[in-house]
Parts: structure tokens; C-alpha cells; sequence
């Protein structure tokens, strides 16, 4: 069985480090879309067209079941992407629900960090008004990050003042719990702690989306734990440099 992984870029590295925690033993097909990264400055048609070319290149490699490691993509193609395909496919969202229930009795406000497509979408805008009904979420779009990640920019100073200039406007006393609404954010999450005040807590989707899909495999009746936890890479610009970087990418995180 080979599961496949799909970003823009290395973001999604950071759910497939999960999945290699949580689900060892299985093989994986991690697929970079360079040719296009990166998709939250993009508009929705554009996107749209990037995700079904990439992801039919990894459906030519045999995949058994998919998860969209992008929130801006799954936003924009995951439901089409069922209608195309019937292997089990999880999508990302970002952790919203969880972090307004982990709030609801501390008063405190929540913070969603993500691209600026994935704040405009529909989709974000129904999650928010399903679960946010005290109107404690914010929103703080970061429409420079994704191409720092992509850089491997994780210098400690430089990214901790981009980060200060951005939460500036923000009092932060207020928040109890920021979301980080983007699989490239997960990259930063030290860096955002040595920063913020120590009561604030940082979530993300990633746990649950590989939980999502075990549970979906296990739905399916697709047989698990046959596999050795080996990775293939690939990406729509078949740089062999940024294959590389990939490597480097999942060593960060593991």
C-alpha cells in the first residue's frame, strides 16, 4: 500500500511526519507542487487546475489513498477530488473547533494564522461561523511565510521579528491559543514559542488528519501495516535539488 501526500511545497512534510509517527508502518509518496508553490497568493481557479494536474501524476504512481496536506488546497479541490476518485482522500483544515472549545471557559480569544486564500475561502468562513459562536476567533493572514519556509529561512532572529511585527497589533493577553492554519506554519512553532507569552498554547491540524486517515483505511478495508515507512519523492518540476530539500526538510522534524 503507498499513501500519498500532496502541498505546494514542503509544508505538507509536517503531516507526513506525523503520519510517520503514528502510522510507521506503511509507504508514503510525498508530492511537491514547485512548479506553482506558493498557492495562498493565487486565485481559486488557479489552484483548482494545479491540484488536479499534480495529483493525478501521483494517482498514476499507484497511491491508495490521499490526504491534501494544504489547507488552501483542500479549501479550493477536496471535494471535487471525491467526485474524481474513489481511494479515501483527507483534507486539512485548520484546528479551529478544538481550539474555541479548549477557550470557551478561560474567556480568552483564539488566533488563526494562515495564507490570505485560505482566510477568503468559504469554507474557512462556514467553519468559523459553525463553532465560533461567542465571536472569539480572529484571523491573521501571513502572506510572506510560506515563501520563507520554502527558503528554509528558520533563522531564529529574522523570523522571530517578522513574527513580532505582524502579532504587534495584537494584545496578546488576550488570546489564550493560536491555530496555525497552514501545514508550512508547524516549520516555526519554536520559534513562535520563544516569542509568545508562555499562556498562550499553539495548535494545528496535523494529529488529526492522520487520524482521520487511519480511520478512513480502516473503512475502506484497506490492509495497513505492510509497509517499512519509505518515503518517495516527488515534485511537478522534477528538480532533483528541491527532492533534496525535501530530505533535509523531514530531517527537521523528526
Amino acid at each position: 500500500m503507498k499513501l500519498g501526500f500532496f502541498d505546494s511545497g514542503i509544508g505538507g512534510l509536517t503531516v507526513l511526519a506525523e503520519a510517520l509517527r503514528l502510522l510507521p508502518a506503511e509507504d508514503y509518496l510525498y508530492m511537491a507542487d514547485t512548479t506553482h508553490v506558493p498557492y495562498g497568493t493565487k486565485s481559486k481557479e488557479e489552484v483548482q487546475t494545479f491540484v488536479f494536474e499534480a495529483v493525478e501524476k501521483m494517482v498514476q504512481q499507484g497511491i491508495d489513498a490521499l490526504v491534501i496536506a494544504c489547507n488552501t488546497a483542500t479549501s479550493i479541490a477536496i471535494n471535487e477530488l471525491r467526485e474524481r476518485y474513489s481511494f479515501p482522500i483527507v483534507g486539512m483544515e485548520p484546528a479551529v473547533k478544538p481550539a474555541v472549545e479548549m477557550n470557551r471557559a478561560t474567556g480568552k480569544r483564539v488566533l488563526v494564522l494562515a495564507t490570505p486564500l485560505t482566510l477568503q475561502m468559504p469554507k474557512y468562513y462556514a467553519l468559523v461561523s459553525r463553532v465560533d459562536q461567542d465571536g472569539i476567533v480572529d484571523s491573521l493572514p501571513l502572506p510572506e511565510l510560506v515563501g520563507y519556509c520554502e527558503s528554509l529561512q528558520f533563522d531564529r532572529k529574522v523570523m522571530g521579528e517578522y513574527f513580532l511585527a505582524k502579532l504587534a497589533p495584537y494584545d496578546l493577553d488576550r488570546y489564550g491559543i493560536i491555530v496555525l492554519g497552514c501545514t508550512h506554519y508547524p516549520f516555526y512553532t519554536d520559534i513562535l514559542r520563544d516569542i509568545l507569552p508562555s499562556h498562550i498554547e499553539i495548535v494545528n491540524g496535523n494529529a488529526g488528519t492522520v487520524r482521520r486517515l487511519s480511520a478512513l483505511l480502516t473503512r475502506y478495508g484497506i490492509d495497513t501495516g505492510l509497509g517499512s515507512g519509505n518515503v518517495t519523492f516527488m515534485c511537478t518540476g522534477g528538480e532533483a535539488a528541491y527532492i533534496e530539500k525535501m530530505r533535509l526538510a523531514l530531517t527537521l522534524l523528526r
